[in-house]
């Protein structure tokens, strides 16, 4: 064969054998990225159906603690539609992400409805509390007052036990924008020198204050999370970008947090995910330009 002819040949040769392995560990790159997503979005259904069916077990025990028929009659409706949520939560797949976002914005609804009737019948509670103290203050037998006591604690510990599911934080208003280096916001990520993340830890009177860390998960359009360290979430070691220590008093908080550019970042859709307490409070995907 004339040498002119066989060396772009073989050329071609070594070429196509390089862009076919090329494009089979892009492929698989991606497949490792997608079962990671699918793998992060069926935890998080699975937690979303652990706290529908929590809710729904609360509204049962709550009824059974009251003797107040229009509150029982309320509490019987609100866990219907909460095991209803529960039933298309368990029909939808966990790929479906609107459906995911629109019953989970249901599951705020429903842990914000039990916190109000948490709070209404602790309120009884404390009511009755006070008269069957003042009844107890007549009797004559230390016996019978001393069981009254006893059930009145007992009643006490299943309210709290009530109250630490309802004192879960929400995050509400979360966004994501990217800057220049003065602080600019541009639309492109090739321009960008910092990612910002802003959200509202939202106001709930039921929660403990104090101190309080919060983990900020980027998550790139090819599955990877921008690096800042890892935390303990769901018995595994889970990847954050960004995280924030700040004090909680129970009333709306605004936070801020910032990850510096020092990669190359594509275009397309960014999850951005926020763990407190170790359970994920929010979650919202954007997209940005090339």
């Amino acid at each position: 064969m004339n040498k002119n002819v066989l060396i772009p040949l073989v050329v071609v040769i070594v070429l196509l054998i390089g862009g076919v392995g090329y494009l089979a560990y892009s492929l698989m790159q991606q497949q490792e990225a997608n079962e990671e997503m699918q793998e992060l979005a069926a935890l998080d259904k699975k937690e979303m159906e652990n706290e529908y069916e929590q809710f729904a077990l609360q509204y049962s025990e709550m009824k059974t603690k009251i003797n107040n028929d229009s509150i029982i009659a309320q509490l019987t409706q609100e866990q219907m539609r909460t095991q209803e949520l529960l039933e298309e939560l368990k029909r939808v797949k966990s790929t479906d992400a609107r459906e995911i976002a629109r019953l989970k914005k249901e599951l705020a609804t429903v842990r914000a409805v039990l916190r109000s009737y948490v709070l209404q019948i602790d309120s009884l509670n404390r009511l009755n509390e006070h008269l069957t103290e003042e009844n107890t203050r007549m009797r004559a037998q230390n016996e019978e007052a001393h069981r009254q006591i006893e059930g009145l604690s007992s009643e006490k510990a299943s309210l709290s036990e009530k109250v630490a599911i309802a004192a879960q934080l929400d995050v509400t208003g979360i966004s994501m924008n990217l800057q220049k280096k003065n602080g600019k916001v541009v639309k492109k990520v090739k321009d960008a020198k910092t990612i910002v993340v802003n959200f509202t830890i939202a106001k709930n009177v039921t929660a403990s204050n104090g101190m309080r860390t919060v983990y900020v998960r980027i998550q790139t359009p090819n599955g990877d999370v921008l690096k800042g360290g890892t935390f303990d979430y769901e018995n595994r070691s889970l990847a954050y970008s960004m995280k924030k220590t700040l004090e909680y008093t129970g009333e709306a908080v605004g936070v801020t947090t910032y990850w510096e550019v020092n990669e190359f970042l594509a275009a397309g859709n960014y999850t951005v995910s926020i763990f407190a307490d170790g359970n994920m409070i929010g979650s919202r995907r954007f997209a940005f330009e090339k």
